[in-house]
């Protein structure tokens, strides 16, 4: 037995969550504003005292009997997964309410007692033992209708009497209700509903209402969407081909969801998510299709199992598919009879919609030799298609067959069946969102360059075609990445600059500060100089130096180093350079970087006459990092299974490292480049935070450059381990501490110092970065 998870759940279980967060927000602020709640005294005054007692207590031992009573009885008569999904949602239930009432207790704490609300309404347990015992009895498996109704009589008459008793409030249990539906719909979906397989003779009992008898029904796996499949040997020795529609059944829900978010118009697909409107879609599209002259699958019987579950009945589809036919099988004839088909279903404005390698063929049933299109899978078609869906039909017949049998027969055929003008009508549809799903499938697996082989053989028998992709897409994933990375970026500015005190900032000294930002220029430029000296092909320069902001403003949302080598690895594949030899280009950049940073590390602590390990020790948090990381290194290199694994994920990055270090000895001018702009990068920032320093320090003060540089190296390799977005935290804290302990230079001076660094280097680059990353979206760089 299964244990579909339901899509509906999790959009039931979010948007109660959503819900909630919206009510503790209002009510906080209502306890806040010193808003007027319920009053249950007046009716409170007309009941015989001790009567509410004597109530709420018999009620809450009876949910407490018919709970055991379901558990136990489930335990013996179902499964653990049938006891594991209401008691998960009655926990989570619970949980939820009681950390909200927490909240809405500290929320209190200041402010003045409400009018006629007793000190602990918002914590009594009341509210989560309701909220339990609802998600409770909302998930408990189907049957037991008296018991279910006895559950859902008692937490009403729970929380009537919480009200009346003065405890509670109305506001308070509609958030108890809604608290406990959402979590039983998140148990629904994290621990799944269970599906009992139909009865075999409920099944036969239910075609046999159509005159359909059946002799032999046997299980054939699932089709496309997750729903099972029988065969039927029928007493007239025909075949069936029975499926069995649920509305349990979630499988491409999201995909669809997805495609008809992203995808305009008659692009998106249909979702269909009801059992009973997918089967009546299918009956339809099986008779127009059949009056349109196509031999497709007939609809034999429609019927119902049970509540939710629908019996589709077709004729048993005897087709050999386009996949499994042999090359010399695929003809000029059969090409012109599927072209012949196709035309005849948007004749009669039917669009097949899901046309691939298995949707199309041959029929199975005739003479060795005959070969006779035919089509099936129409159930994700439409009638009274407009003209764009039955052009997306011919776009998809044209990619399919051109994956088969070669561009220039598939455009051929196309042009002895349609004519030059409609075939070239299609050139802008050819793109992936303007085909089905299983057939963009197939091109990833099998040639992804067949599209734009296809629309440049088009193009030449057709020059005043147009060439312009057609819009059919309503965002971009690129957009969507846009969006995504500025929503990221602007929160963790918003969090990260809501505690500090930019004032501090005005007091510097505004040429130092103007040689710091001089600096912080430069380093853009140093880092475009290292990309364009180490990749072996010819990079635009300013580009490339946009290419560095864009990289300032991902790597706000990603750990330190990633956002950099992503956005360049994808600059450079994109400017033409094979991708192994573009990851070996930025993993070449990473190494130079490493052989630099250590040696003048160790030279600047030499230098200063201050042991950096006595001087500077990091944080506890960034030593526990590197003794966990040191150790799960090591395990993985002792242990041989893991070292291989690991070892072959790696290979395609690094193999090429060393070839292209080789390669760069070779051209000394480009060495010289790239090496000669990592040291300008860390000489521009030692010089950027020396600057810094100078900006806040005493004209008395002195300024060891060589400390500060010391500083600045070991901090930068402490923010490079740390986790966090560019080093966040960990930078600060290693640059303040730092300074005060290897260079000597007060607190007071280092805290503005450092500050003024990170909103030069880290901070203010993310505005001209966010422009560059659109701008060079929109040329397509990235």
């Amino acid at each position: 037995m299964s244990s579909p998870r339901r899509p509906v759940d999790l959009l039931t279980a979010i948007a109660g969550l959503i819900l909630v967060v919206l009510f503790l927000i209002l009510v906080s602020d209502a306890i806040s504003d010193g808003a007027p709640t319920d009053d249950a005294s007046q009716l409170r005054a007309v009941l015989p005292r001790g009567s509410l007692f004597v109530v709420s207590l018999s009620a809450n031992l009876l949910l407490i009997v018919l709970i055991s009573y379901v558990v136990l009885r489930t335990l013996i008569v179902a499964g653990p997964r049938d006891v594991l999904r209401p008691l998960f949602g009655a926990v989570t239930a619970y949980a939820m309410t009681s950390y909200v009432n927490a909240q809405l207790e500290i929320a209190t704490m200041g402010a003045a007692p409400l009018p006629g609300l007793p000190d602990d309404v918002l914590t009594a347990a009341t509210l989560g033992y309701v909220a339990a015992g609802i998600a409770f009895t909302r998930t408990m498996p189907t049957g037991q209708p008296r018991v279910r109704s006895l559950l859902w009589g008692t937490n009403a008459l729970i929380a009537v009497i919480a009200i009346m008793a003065g405890v509670s409030s109305i506001l308070a249990v509609l958030f108890t209700v809604l608290v406990g539906f959402t979590c039983a719909a998140l148990a629904d979906y994290v621990v799944g509903t269970r599906v009992t397989p139909p009865d075999i003779e409920r099944i036969r009992d239910e075609l046999r209402r159509f005159g359909l008898i059946a002799d032999h029904i046997t299980p054939s796996g699932t089709d496309r969407e997750g729903d099972p499949l029988y065969l039927a040997d029928l007493d007239d020795g025909g075949r069936a081909e029975l499926t069995v529609l649920s509305t349990e059944n979630g499988d491409g829900f999201w995909r669809r969801l997805r495609d008809l978010l992203l995808l305009r118009g008659p692009v998106a697909p249909r979702i269909l998510y009801g059992s009973r409107r997918r089967a009546e879609h299918a009956a339809l599209m099986s008779a127009s299709a059949r009056d349109a002259g196509v031999r497709a699958p007939r609809v034999l019987a429609l019927g119902e199992l049970s509540p939710g579950t629908v019996l589709l009945a077709r004729e048993r589809a005897r087709i050999r598919s386009l996949d499994t036919l042999e090359a010399s099988e695929v003809t000029d004839a059969l090409l012109a009879d599927l072209w012949r088909t196709l035309i005849m279903l948007h004749r009669r404005r039917v669009a097949h919609g899901d046309l691939n390698g298995t949707t199309v063929g041959v029929r199975d049933d005739l003479p060795d030799g005959v070969l006779e299109a035919a089509l099936t899978g129409f159930d994700h078609g439409s009638v009274a298609a407009p003209p764009l869906r039955t052009s997306l039909d011919t776009a998809a017949m044209l990619t399919l067959l051109a994956s088969h049998v070669g561009v220039e027969r598939a455009v051929d055929s196309a042009v002895r069946a349609l004519g030059v003008d409609t075939t070239a009508a299609v050139l802008p549809l050819l793109q992936p969102p303007g085909l089905p799903n299983g057939l963009r499938s197939e091109l990833r697996r099998r040639d992804r360059g067949l599209l734009a082989r296809l629309r440049r053989h088009l193009a030449t028998i057709a020059p005043q075609a147009p060439a312009e992709p057609a819009r059919l897409e309503r965002m971009r994933p690129r957009t969507i990445v846009s969006v995504v990375v500025a929503t990221a970026v602007g929160l963790i500015l918003v969090y990260q600059l809501a505690g500090v005190d930019l004032a501090t900032i005005r007091h510097a000294d505004p040429w130092w500060a103007l040689a710091a930002f001089a600096m912080a220029t430069t380093c853009m430029i140093a880092a475009a100089m290292v990309l364009v000296g180490f990749v072996p092909a010819p990079l635009p320069w300013w580009r490339t130096v946009l290419v560095q902001y864009a990289a300032s403003f991902v790597r706000i949302a990603a750990p330190a180093g990633l956002g950099s080598i992503a956005i360049n690895g994808r600059y450079v594949i994109k400017a033409g350079v094979p991708t192994p030899l573009a990851l070996s280009a930025v993993g070449l950049t990473q190494l130079v970087g490493f052989l630099v940073h250590v040696p003048l590390l160790l030279i600047c602590a030499y230098l200063t006459g201050t042991s950096y390990w006595s001087g500077f020790t990091p944080s506890p948090t960034v030593a526990v990092i590197s003794i966990l990381g040191t150790a799960a290194v090591a395990a993985v290199l002792l242990h041989p299974r893991m070292r291989r694994a690991v070892t072959k994920r790696l290979r395609p990055y690094l193999s090429g490292v060393l070839p292209r270090l080789l390669d760069m000895f070779q051209r000394p001018l480009s060495l010289l480049l790239g090496v000669g702009g990592t040291v300008l990068l860390t000489v521009a920032f030692v010089l950027c935070l020396h600057f810094s320093v100078l900006a806040f320090a005493d004209p008395g003060l002195r300024v060891d450059l060589v400390a500060v540089a010391v500083v600045f190296l070991a901090g930068n390799a402490i923010g490079s381990a740390a986790p966090t977005p560019g080093g966040l935290g960990a930078v600060e804290a290693a640059l303040i501490g730092g300074l005060t302990a290897v260079a000597g230079i007060p607190a007071a001076v280092a805290l503005p110092a450092v500050l003024l660094f990170r909103v030069l280097t880290f901070w203010f680059p993310v505005l001209p970065g966010w422009a560059a990353f659109l701008h060079l979206q929109r040329r397509e760089a990235i």
